[in-house]
């Protein structure tokens, strides 16, 4: 029971520490490996968009809320890239036993996003993420300026708009 006990604190420093949070309240993106499509790894700590807005959002083969949500934002993806610059990061948090099924998954959407494997939900943890989809957005500097969890229809035109309130600052 002491195991546990302390097992469950040391996570809660573990993720209080890698959510740092600077002098203006934003956080900065923990740093954690992951992997992308090709099984090469990723330091989530240096995901950026050069200066330009992006967006990290994740999701599950499983959630139908994730799917519709990025099926939705897919077909207005790339007026956002070419009006804003902006930039996607589908974080998939299915298991190491599923994973295979997300590449397949993907190309089968045509999503154009870019899609990154947490497998070991440690990024999922990491960010507080309890229940998909969960999105975050980030300015060109990658401080956090909005999230959201869950999805409806039409939470895809708030987004675009905080967006956009980005890039015409």
């Amino acid at each position: 029971m002491k195991k546990l006990v302390h097992l469950t604190l040391f996570a809660l420093i573990f993720v209080a520490l890698t959510t740092i949070v600077d002098s203006k309240g934003k956080s900065s993106i923990p740093s954690v490996s992951i992997k992308n499509l090709k099984k090469e790894k990723v330091n989530t700590g240096k995901l950026h968009n050069d200066g330009k807005p992006f967006i990290i959002n994740f999701w599950a083969t499983w959630c139908k809320p994730c799917v519709l949500e990025l099926n939705t934002i897919a077909e207005e993806y790339d007026d956002w890239v070419e009006e804003t610059g902006v930039k996607l990061y589908a974080v998939s948090i299915d298991d190491a036993r599923n994973s295979k099924r997300v590449a397949p998954f993907v190309k089968g959407k045509r999503w154009k996003y870019t899609v990154l494997l947490d497998e070991n939900s440690d990024f999922k943890r990491a960010m507080n993420v309890n229940n998909p989809p969960h999105t975050f957005l980030y300015d060109g500097k990658g401080n956090l300026v909005w999230q959201h969890n869950g999805y409806a229809p039409g939470d895809e035109e708030e987004l675009y708009e905080q967006v956009l309130k980005l890039v015409k600052k």
